[in-house]
């Protein structure tokens, strides 16, 4: 598997899916949670969809705070949550932080919770 940020890093499909059939290890447990628990959150959610959205595929915390009815400070916490998830990623330009989803950490989510068996007819449709 591909690297995918922090919480996600080390962690291998056979080994982590909850539904491969297997015992999930505790400390693969503990990285999944932490990265649901960053995505079970409605206002990161919905920055998560904004940020998707947008035509140019970031989005800067200006952008973001409008929408979601949040400061500043609030949204940033935010995103770096999602951030330190690998889930999205950061790039500094200027005095301002864009942000851009990492395509392949959601993919990788969705593998993972879903069944190997509907994984494999998924791939074939």
């Amino acid at each position: 598997m591909e690297y995918v940020g922090n919480a996600l890093a080390e962690m291998t499909k056979p080994q982590i899916s909850p539904l491969a059939g297997e015992p999930i290890e505790r400390t693969d447990a503990e990285r999944l949670a932490g990265v649901l628990k960053a995505l079970a959150d409605p206002a990161r959610l919905r920055l998560l969809s904004l940020i998707q959205s947008a035509p140019e595929g970031d989005a800067c915390v200006c952008d973001l705070t409008a929408p979601v009815g949040l400061s500043q400070p609030t949204v940033s916490h935010h995103l770096r949550i999602l951030t330190e998830a690998g889930l999205l990623e950061r790039e500094k330009r200027g005095v301002r932080a864009y942000y851009r989803l990492v395509p392949s950490a959601i993919a990788t989510i969705a593998d993972l919770l879903t069944p190997p068996r509907k994984r494999s007819a998924r791939r074939t449709r």
